[in-house]
Formats: C-alpha cells, structure tokens, sequence
C-alpha cells in the first residue's frame, strides 16, 4: 500500500461569510498541496460557518452553499489541482440518493475531486443538548461513507458521531478502514480537551483505525472555537497534534502498512489558566473582528473585573485599539482613579476621566433619590456616558461584570450591564482572580511589565456608590459564594443539598434567591464567550415569571 499525506486545515470561518471561506479553502488547500498532501481535511460545516442556526432553513443560503462547493471543485481543478481530496464541512440540501431538494438539509461533509463531488457523508447522530439544537434545523443521516485514496479506505464521521454508540461509525467497525476522518465545531470548555481525546480514543480502538480530528478555531458569538486538531493511532496514542487558538496546517502521514504509526508535529498542551484566558481572547477577537468593529470602550473603575477586561482586550485585538473611561463619582478613592491610569499605561490604552457628579446632580435636583436607587443612578450615568460615547466614536462598549455577579443579579440594569460583548460573563469572581495573576506572572516571565496593577488585585472589592462600600456588605465572601453558584448552577443542586454539602441555610437561602429573582438581568446582558460546560443562555434555561421556591427541610 501507498503512504498517504493527510493535512488538517483547522481554520476560522465566519458564519455566512459562504465568498470568504471559500477564499479560505481554496487558500489552505493550496498550501496543503505545495506540502504534497493528498488528502486534506476541513472542520465541520467550513463552507457555511458553525453554528449556522435558522439560517440552514433558508433556501437562498442552501442554494449558496450547494453552489459553493462545486465552485472549490472546479477551481482546484482549473488549477490542475483535481488529484487532491478536499474533505470539507457543509449544508446539505440535496438527497445524497437521488439529488432531489429535501424537506430538511443535512450537516455534511463532502469529499472533492477533479472537479466535483465524490462522495458526501450527512451527519448520523444530531446533537440536542448544552448548546446544540440541531433537531430543530438538520435531518439526520443513515449510511456509512469509504472513499479510497492511493488504494487506502478513509471512513468519515462527523463530531457528534464519535460521541455516541452505534450508527454508522459503528458499521465502519466492520469494514476495514485505514483511517477514520472527523469533521468537528466542537466548542471550547474548560476541561474538555481530554474529554475529547478519550472519546477519540475510544472510536479509533473499535474501528482499529488510526482516528484524525480536525477542530474548527475562533470565535462565533457566544462560542469559542479552539483547534487543538489531533491525530490518534488505533492503540489510542497521540501522533499529532496542532497548537490552540490559531489557525494551523497540521500534516501527518500514514505509513504503508496499517501496523505502523507514524509521528508528526506534536504542540505542547496548555496549562488550564493560559487555556482559558485564550479562550476569552479569541472570542473577543472573533466578535470584534467579524463584526467590523475597530475599537472597544469600557469603564476603567481601579478594580479587577475592568482591569481583566482591559488586559484581554490589549492583548486580543491592541492596546491601540482600547479607551478607557474613568468616570469617578464623589465617592470614588484617589487609589481607584490612580490604578485605572496606571492599567491604561500599561496596556498602552487610550485613556479620558470623565466625572459623572454633574450628571448625577442634573437628576438630583429632579429626583431627590436615596439609597439603591441613588446608587443605580450613579451607574446609570456611567452606562450613559458609555453608550454616547460609543455612538459618537464607534466603539464597542464592553460590560466587564462577572458570572458571579451576574448569578445573583449584583449589577445595574442599563448601567454597569449596557455594552455589546462582556469578556467575563461565564467567569466567576474568584476565576476572575486566578487569571489576573495568571496573565502578571506569564508577563513577569517573558520580563515585561505585568498589565494589571497589583493593588487592583489585592483591595477589596468595591462598586464605590456610598461612602466605605465594599461588595461583601451584599453578598458572602467571593470564595463561598462562588463555591455554592458552582453547587446550585453547575449541578443543579436544590437548598436540600446544599445543606447537605455543610452550606449554611442562611447563606443557602439568600444566594438561591438571588438567583431566582436575577433571571430577568440574565436576559438583557450582553453575549459573552461560554468557558465553563454550564454557561447562562445557552446552556440554563429557566423561566422568568415562576413561582417555584425551593422547599425547606
């Protein structure tokens, strides 16, 4: 038997963008023919972008991908290029069979050569949970697919397929393969990377195959793409794999006879806090850059939720490109306003004070509020003043709350919550912590300049809207609240378990109801890219207007 090249294009497409990717997967596969490979491989759904939602229901977008995929075909073959099989994701929206427009499209993967469609596989297994809803859109596919390239059969399978037992991954168990080809949009989580090497594992063992795994990259909305494309043997070893959260050609060959395995490039794994932080880079990166932004704006306060926002921002998309916002109130400490100047020199930042007091007492001589509502107001004036400025200059404005606050509803409605993306959203407060120190010890190890001041990691939280505020006068110390968010969101865990994990019923009962009534919150703030298996929107879904309490013992 012949060796055979196969490259994993892992690259960033934009939904709807069909001209763009195209461009792109032209491109790579060029690059991928000068390095001599004979098979390369796209993630999943790369002519149309991932996830396409009910734009797979359209027969305009259907028809521009269906056209789009024999347009690659017959430019790779008009540049002599036809030899090469160009595996890629797209929307199916005609029967494999009989080639007659069908009731629902397919999630496909199609297989490129001299000029048209070889062969195409539609997705078996459709997944309906987290932040899938692909019963709603997509029909499900029933047959296995084997092309042969160089004498060698390649199986496909698409994400989803070697997730689940039985279909037609199963039946390729049977038919001897040489390797089985993966199309993936699989979404970054923390922690999911060996999830999905264990599963991959698990499918190469059974169809005693060497298993390849092309991941899609970048953001799109609220989810973040990371790559880290691999290649298994059939004993379930690593022989390759591409680095996270860039673009990458990752070439691995498969040797002559089925008992060998061959190594390529191995990236080196990263570590969870480097992980994540990329992750929230990249989905601000993918937001701002797909959606034509140049700048972003944001509230500089002296504390760590702004500062990690200004700091993600600098590094995801320039320093150059961010202006920060001091917007002191009468309250505000000279040590805040200092930290906020010194992050933005750091971060080489645009920086402008801007006082809201004048704004504050134009209401007041109106209004005459006290208390919360005084405080609101305060951080009403400063969403306004965001807002204004972002129609005035362009920016997009980013929320820098937290989940934690976020889970208990501790943020001002069109005030601390207005904005177009929120970097933080899916990251609770003592998260928040650890990447702060994260990103000033990674800085302090290449010998540059830490971007976060130390003194706004170390004081005391504080929204300072009344005199000697500090965030821990409302709610329990960040590390038990966070502790009993984990237990209640993440696992869905009621007041009886909580109690039973040794949480006291006070602070149980107080941070449930929190929760409950903040749902409301939860719907009106912006989207922000989901890190954690258990994100707010996508993920939980619970009702506004309901009556449900949790039961005392």
């Amino acid at each position: 038997m012949a060796e055979l090249r196969i490259a994993i294009a892992q690259i960033d497409t934009c939904v709807g963008d069909i001209s763009g990717n195209v461009e792109k997967i032209l491109s790579w596969t060029r690059k991928a023919s000068e390095r001599e490979a004979d098979v390369v491989v796209f993630p999943e759904m790369t002519i149309t972008g991932y996830p396409i939602e009910d734009l797979a229901l359209r027969g305009s977008f259907q028809r521009a991908a269906e056209r789009a995929l024999f347009d690659i075909a017959h430019t790779l073959e008009a540049e002599g290029l036809g030899d090469i099989r160009v595996v890629v994701g797209s929307l199916g929206a005609l029967a494999l069979s009989d080639h007659v427009p069908m009731d629902r499209p397919t999630n496909r993967a199609a297989v490129l050569c001299h000029g048209s469609v070889e062969v195409a596989y539609d997705k078996h297994h459709l997944p309906n949970y987290g932040v899938f809803d692909e019963y709603r859109i997509f029909s499900s596919g029933n047959t296995t697919t084997v092309f042969e390239v160089k004498g060698r059969r390649l199986g496909l399978a698409i994400c989803e397929d070697i997730w689940q037992d039985g279909g037609p991954v199963a039946e390729l168990e049977d038919v001897g393969i040489s390797v089985l080809l993966t199309l993936n949009g699989s979404p970054f989580e923390e922690g999911k990377s060996q999830v999905r090497l264990e599963q991959a594992q698990r499918r190469a063992r059974a169809v005693g195959a060497p298993l390849v795994y092309a991941n899609s990259v970048g953001g799109q909305d609220d989810l973040v793409f990371d790559g880290g494309s691999f290649v298994v043997s059939a004993h379930g070893e690593v022989v390759a794999r591409a680095p996270k959260f860039v673009e990458d050609l990752l070439l691995w060959d498969l040797a002559e006879d089925d008992e060998t395995c061959k190594f390529g490039p191995i990236a080196s794994a990263l570590e969870p806090d480097e992980e994540t932080y990329r992750a929230i880079m990249t989905g601000l990166s993918g937001y701002f850059t797909k959606n034509g932004f140049k700048s972003v704006i944001l509230g500089l306060s002296g504390g760590i939720d702004s500062a990690l926002v200004a700091a993600v921002a600098a590094d995801a998309i320039g320093g150059e490109n961010v202006y920060g916002v001091s917007m002191p109130s009468v309250y505000s400490s000279e040590h805040s306003k200092d930290d906020a100047h010194d992050l933005a020199q750091r971060i080489g930042a645009h920086y402008r004070v801007q006082p809201i007091a004048p704004f504050v007492d134009a209401f007041q001589s109106q209004l005459h509020l006290t208390g919360v509502a005084e405080e609101n107001l305060q951080a009403r004036m400063r969403g306004m003043t965001l807002m204004a400025l972002s129609n005035a200059e362009g920016h997009l404005v980013l929320a820098t709350g937290n989940k934690s606050e976020l889970a208990v509803g501790y943020s001002t409605i069109y005030g601390d919550a207005v904005g177009g993306y929120a970097p933080l959203k899916d990251l609770d407060k003592s998260r928040v912590w650890e990447l702060s120190r994260w990103r000033n010890n990674y800085a302090i190890d290449r010998g540059e300049i830490p971007p976060i001041p130390e003194s706004s990691i170390t004081k005391p939280p504080s929204a300072e809207l009344r005199p000697g505020q500090v965030d821990q006068d409302s709610l329990p110390p960040y590390d038990l609240l966070d502790a009993v968010l984990d237990a209640h969101i993440e696992h869905a865990e009621g007041r009886a378990e909580l109690l039973e994990r040794g949480f006291d019923a006070h602070v149980v009962d107080k941070v449930v109801s929190l929760v409950d009534r903040a749902e409301w919150k939860r719907r009106q703030y912006p989207l922000g890219p989901k890190v954690t298996a258990l994100a707010f929107g996508r993920d939980r879904r619970v009702p506004i207007t309901s009556r449900w309490r949790e039961p005392e013992m």
